[in-house]
């Protein structure tokens, strides 16, 4: 089925390219109806596993941060459990991010699997039932970035899709605004092959939750293509390409496919793409390259050639501190000081962009807020 769902300082040359695009009311070549925020011809902002930057990732205090924040969607990460319930977890490995190894009830469960073609220790979601997996409290995974994250440690249980789905409306009647759910399904091609597949279950809930519609705040995402593809045949939410700056799909690699996402992001590709999804969710590299030392290039043609395929384009992942900023808008020598993130937000968004999965929500809604006065 073909989708239809339409779509500083820096110096020199990137400055140019930036003055010569059209401002995000009228971004490049946008096709109508394209997935805004409530407010008209506003780029939406998506809380990455929560507000990740002040709160343990993938926990109902972090999701319920973002929207406080302002967030127009939060992001879960969905896993398996041994029993089939899906719960928010950056990976299925889960040491990084909950107490497990703490744990000696379940010492004996720790065990080495190769999960898309990497070998990975540690302990798994679908190695335990969900009720053992709520016994676990969350744990903050960049402890050395995010020192302040970690008094948070120990405090949150690890939450199921159902319960975000129950925040998002919640929090949504409290404030009178509709709050969307943003899945992301990991390793998919992983899951079906353990028995546990993640696109059944997933249909369960939104169906469950009324949540199957065009216009249901939904949008589910992927790394791979093929559980995209078989979702478009299961339900009519909006499905959203997630496009690395390196490597392929793990399908692709499955099914001896040689197309990489680098292919993926050209015009052909995109055209592809727009046959099944509506949107793409591109590493910001893909739209602004950095050189070898961190610092900005001139911007390529990507938004303006999803924009063209009718395909909305939200970028990842934005974060203050200055080691995951581009070099241009670092302050001072400290890695995990903040930087000028306000300045990369007016350069992504004056170059068109849709929207922007970011761990610090608030950072995100005050940049746009500021778009009208450009």
């Amino acid at each position: 089925m073909r989708r239809t769902l339409s779509a500083l300082g820096v110096a020199g040359a990137l400055l140019a390219a930036v003055a010569a695009v059209p401002t995000v009311a009228a971004s490049a070549d946008p096709a109508p109806g394209a997935e805004r925020s409530r407010a008209t011809d506003r780029p939406i902002v998506i809380g990455h596993r929560g507000a990740s930057g002040y709160r343990p990732e993938h926990t109902l205090e972090a999701y319920r941060l973002a929207i406080r924040q302002g967030a127009d969607y939060i992001e879960p990460d969905l896993v398996a459990t041994r029993d089939g319930a899906l719960v928010a977890r950056h990976e299925n490995e889960i040491s990084g991010t909950t107490d497990v190894a703490a744990r000696p009830e379940f010492a004996a469960r720790r065990a080495t699997k190769t999960i898309d073609g990497v070998a990975v220790t540690g302990w798994f979601t679908e190695d335990f039932t969900l009720a053992e997996l709520k016994t676990l409290r969350a744990k903050e995974r960049l402890p050395q970035v995010r020192v302040g994250n970690t008094a948070f440690d120990g405090r949150f249980e690890v939450p199921t899709l159902q319960e975000v789905i129950d925040l998002a409306r919640s929090e949504g009647r409290a404030r009178g605004r509709t709050i969307g759910v943003y899945p992301e399904t990991k390793h998919p091609t992983y899951f079906a092959s353990i028995g546990l597949p993640l696109e059944e279950p997933l249909v369960t809930v939104l169906k469950a939750n009324r949540l199957t519609h065009r216009n249901s705040p939904v949008i589910i995402q992927s790394f791979e293509t093929a559980n995209l593809r078989k979702l478009d045949r299961m339900i009519d939410v909006k499905l959203a390409q997630l496009l690395d700056a390196a490597g392929r799909p793990y399908d692709f690699t499955v099914a001896g496919d040689a197309r990489t996402y680098a292919d993926l992001a050209t015009p052909a590709g995109l055209t592809w793409i727009a046959r099944y999804a509506d949107g793409i969710g591109a590493n910001k590299n893909l739209i602004v390259p950095r050189d070898a030392a961190g610092k900005l290039l001139a911007p390529t043609t990507l938004v303006r050639d999803a924009h063209r395929e009718g395909l909305v384009v939200h970028a990842w992942t934005f974060r203050a501190e200055n080691q995951f900023l581009p070099a241009d808008f670092r302050v001072g020598a400290d890695p995990v000081a903040r930087g000028d993130i306000q300045a990369e937000y007016e350069l992504f968004y004056g170059l068109g962009l849709d929207g922007v999965f970011t761990d610090h929500p608030d950072t995100a809604v005050a940049a746009r807020a500021g778009l009208a006065r450009h």
